[in-house]
């Protein structure tokens, strides 16, 4: 019983952290409508910039990655502009294509500025851990997965107590009756996707500590985000938690009980499952032909 315990408290941490990686993709799909392949591409840019500013100064990477929301807010805001913007004014469906061919030429500059080699950030903390009766708690983890919760938090406060959260809410009901009120579509529309991307950040940030990763690691990573968006229903917040924490537990028992290989396999078969069972996912919705829910 206490390695069971055990598994899930250490899935449970893990999925903490996914679904902060994943909340920024499924809030732009929910409100846009854009599949971002580039996500799991910005969040491997910003943990080499978290471990490269850890390695020459000694920064906690967790707090490097806070540091680093504003950064990829930034980026994310400029890409949206410069590429995104302009293909999906000619076609909807070309922003994913362009979004994957962002991500694969970022892991190529990635390369070529630090190396293809595997990285990891390793604080003080790193080996340690907490015991709570017969059950250790990984400082690492559980400080990542704190810090994910706290922004995940401050992201719903955002989409429900704030102006832009509810010109952002208006424009995924209805982008013409949100025009007629007011809102400016394209300005709410940059928002969204800078703060899509500014979840990259810490979420970057708790990568370096927990995994090791190098340049075309986004290939990986995105597989996992879209297990998480998909199983728990696209464009949901509260599913992309939800199916955070399916897959991290669902990873970590495989690990513990079957074998380590195995655990890789784990996002993918629950796809296909989800997919078989309950295609719009388990909390997610029927999305109508022109963009609104049914």
């Amino acid at each position: 019983m206490t390695h069971l315990i055990q598994t899930l408290v250490l899935g449970l941490l893990v999925g903490g952290v996914y679904a902060l990686m994943s909340s920024g993709f499924t809030l732009v799909f929910g409100v846009m409508r854009i599949i971002n392949l580039a996500h799991a591409a910005m969040i491997v840019l910003a943990a080499f910039l978290t471990w490269w500013v850890w390695d020459r100064t000694g920064i906690d990477p967790l707090l490097l990655g806070v540091l680093a929301t504003p950064i990829m807010y930034g980026v994310g805001w400029v890409f949206y502009r410069a590429v995104i913007a302009r293909v999906h004014r000619v076609d909807h469906e070309l922003a994913m294509v362009a979004s994957f061919g962002a991500a694969i030429a970022a892991g190529g500059v990635i390369a070529l500025i630090w190396g293809a080699d595997l990285h990891l950030a390793t604080p003080d903390y790193f080996n340690k851990s907490f015991t709570v009766g017969s059950v250790v708690v990984p400082r690492a983890q559980l400080y990542a997965c704190l810090g994910a919760i706290a922004l995940l938090v401050a992201l719903y406060v955002l989409l429900r107590s704030t102006y832009l959260g509810r010109a952002i809410r208006a424009c995924s009901v209805n982008r013409d009756s949100a025009a007629l009120v007011g809102i400016n579509i394209e300005r709410t529309m940059a928002q969204m996707f800078a703060i899509g991307a500014a979840t990259t950040g810490f979420g970057g940030g708790a990568l370096s500590v927990i995994y090791q990763f190098f340049p075309e690691s986004h290939f990986i990573w995105i597989g996992r985000i879209l297990c998480v968006v998909i199983l728990g229903g696209l464009g949901s917040l509260f599913g992309a938690g939800l199916g955070a924490a399916i897959l991290g537990v669902g990873e970590a028992l495989t690990a513990a009980y079957v074998d380590t290989q195995w655990a890789t396999t784990v996002p993918y078969i629950l796809i296909i499952t989800i997919l078989l069972v309950r295609p719009r996912g388990l909390l997610g919705s029927r999305h109508r032909a022109d963009g609104g829910h049914a």
